[in-house]
């Protein structure tokens, strides 16, 4: 994998370094990753590296199109690997889960602006809020019934 993570550096034109290539594996090892998760994860790999380190490095990598940044209200930073394809995420309201949901086929955006102001849009951004399936079963009796996707899951529902 470091070879895969070596060569994607060389391809930008940066250096190799054990930052940036431990880095890569964290998020690679963990999609959706926060910045504090990744730095566990490396500080795990390498040993002692600071923070700062490990932010200007999301960054960069961030910046060369090798990670990308997700920013869900609410929530930190995350980070993943999947890059270029315009898919978009699912968040559990309860736990923070993330999940990846796929777009429509093709290079434009699966959304069409009303009015794109004359801008030339090449990419949507969508997150999708609700309760993973975990967290359904956990507090069902917690949720608004318009909120129970599958009532006859409930316990007590009419089948």
């Amino acid at each position: 994998m470091h070879s895969d993570h070596a060569a994607a550096l060389r391809q930008q034109g940066i250096y190799v370094t054990a930052q940036r290539l431990s880095v890569l594996q964290a998020v690679g090892g963990r999609p959706h990753a926060t910045a504090d998760q990744v730095l566990q994860a490396v500080r795990g790999d390498i040993g002692t590296i600071s923070r700062q380190s490990v932010f200007d490095t999301l960054n960069t990598l961030t910046d060369l199109g090798l990670l990308r940044r997700i920013q869900p209200m609410g929530s930190p930073a995350r980070y993943e690997g999947r890059t270029g394809d315009n898919h978009h995420h699912l968040i559990c309201r309860t736990c923070g889960q993330v999940a990846d949901v796929d777009c429509a086929v093709g290079a434009r955006p699966c959304l069409t602006a009303s009015d794109d102001h004359g801008y030339v849009i090449d990419e949507a951004e969508v997150i999708y809020w609700g309760y993973c399936p975990s967290c359904q079963a956990a507090t069902s009796e917690h949720l608004p019934s318009h909120l129970h996707p599958h009532p006859q899951n409930i316990e007590g529902a009419p089948s």
